[in-house]
């Protein structure tokens, strides 16, 4: 009896050193404060509505989201920096058409892959540009729409110039995208920034310029900028009576222009799949309230939420586009 209480006791004593207590469970994402980066300065398009998703996500995630401008280099070093973060969530970029699809042939050499350091989440928004003339000079050269500015323009090679906000800017290479498809001659003028290159078509100073839509928007209802078309697939919802430059321009090789400011949220490589799906899940509904689309309008620019596959198969066209139109140009930074 003895001997059988002796061996139970024994098995009792055991048991817990042989037993091992289940792993802590991983917290649950997300358990801390997310940054979303802008790789441009506050105050921009991209910082506004980066500020309002965020806004808006703190309330469907439960964890607030925090902006931060980290600009410089065309965008490259707010993208590089979130290219090496972990991927676990917890930082996130507002990446643009110059980050994602010109810079990666405009700068030589580029610190991180387009495609294989990001995970893209989905596509935002995009902004048309739009192809401008001074009334002026339209009208002492009977040019009223796009069909007589080719016109115009193969006639007299190099007598009309083009501004743009510099070497490589979206109008840079609206330009010589226009110039190639269309088989015309324009002198191309670079200004440090939009602002001074809007003001060179006001003042008379050039001739042309295919400019950002929501800057442009008040001096085209003021009648101080002839606007001829929109550069981008679809008409814009702020002016549906301009027409695409590829419906303006049909039977001038300029079909299928298309060429915008876009912009979308992309995390580091090898995010959890679970993470993307949820982050792409509330920012697409984000995207289509009532009052984020009202915000958008505001600054010219059209939602275009995508799935992520949809968002990393445009930018894969995007690059393809960007880098022959590039290469084209000549532009380089660096």
């Amino acid at each position: 009896m003895l001997k059988k209480v002796f061996a139970a006791a024994l098995v009792a004593t055991a048991l817990p050193l042989s037993w091992t207590a289940p792993a802590a469970a991983a917290p649950a994402w997300p358990a801390r404060p997310i940054k979303f980066v802008v790789p441009y300065p506050a105050g921009g398009p991209l910082d506004t509505v980066a500020r309002a998703i965020g806004d808006k996500l703190k309330d469907s995630l439960g964890q607030p989201v925090i902006v931060e401008n980290r600009p410089g280099a065309g965008g490259n070093l707010g993208a590089d920096y979130v290219a090496k973060q972990a991927p676990d969530g917890y930082t996130i970029v507002m990446g643009a058409v110059a980050t994602h699809a010109i810079n990666p042939t405009l700068f030589s050499k580029l610190p991180y892959d387009p495609v294989k350091d990001f995970a893209p989440i989905t596509l935002v928004a995009d902004v048309p540009n739009v192809l401008l003339m001074h009334p002026g000079k339209a009208a002492e050269l009977h040019i009223n729409n796009v069909r007589d500015l080719v016109e115009y323009a193969r006639k007299h090679p190099g007598k009309l110039d083009y501004a743009s906000g510099g070497n490589g800017s979206a109008g840079h290479l609206s330009g010589e995208l226009f110039k190639s498809m269309a088989h015309v001659s324009m002198v191309h003028i670079p200004y440090n920034g939009a602002a001074p290159a809007e003001l060179s078509v006001l003042s008379g100073q050039t001739d042309v310029i295919f400019d950002n839509l929501a800057s442009a928007s008040a001096n085209i209802k003021a009648g101080k900028l002839k606007a001829f078309a929109v550069t981008t697939a679809a008409r814009a919802a702020a002016f549906p009576e301009l027409p695409t430059i590829a419906e303006a321009g049909k039977g001038l090789g300029l079909e299928g222009f298309d060429i915008s400011t876009w912009f979308g949220v992309l995390a580091p490589a090898r995010t959890p799949r679970e993470i993307v799906e949820r982050l792409n899940h509330d920012i697409v509904a984000i995207l289509k309230t009532d009052d984020m689309k009202a915000m958008l309008a505001r600054i010219g620019a059209q939602p275009a939420p995508t799935t992520p596959e949809q968002f990393g198969a445009l930018i894969q066209r995007e690059l393809k586009k960007y880098g022959q139109v590039v290469k084209v140009s000549g532009a380089k930074v660096d």
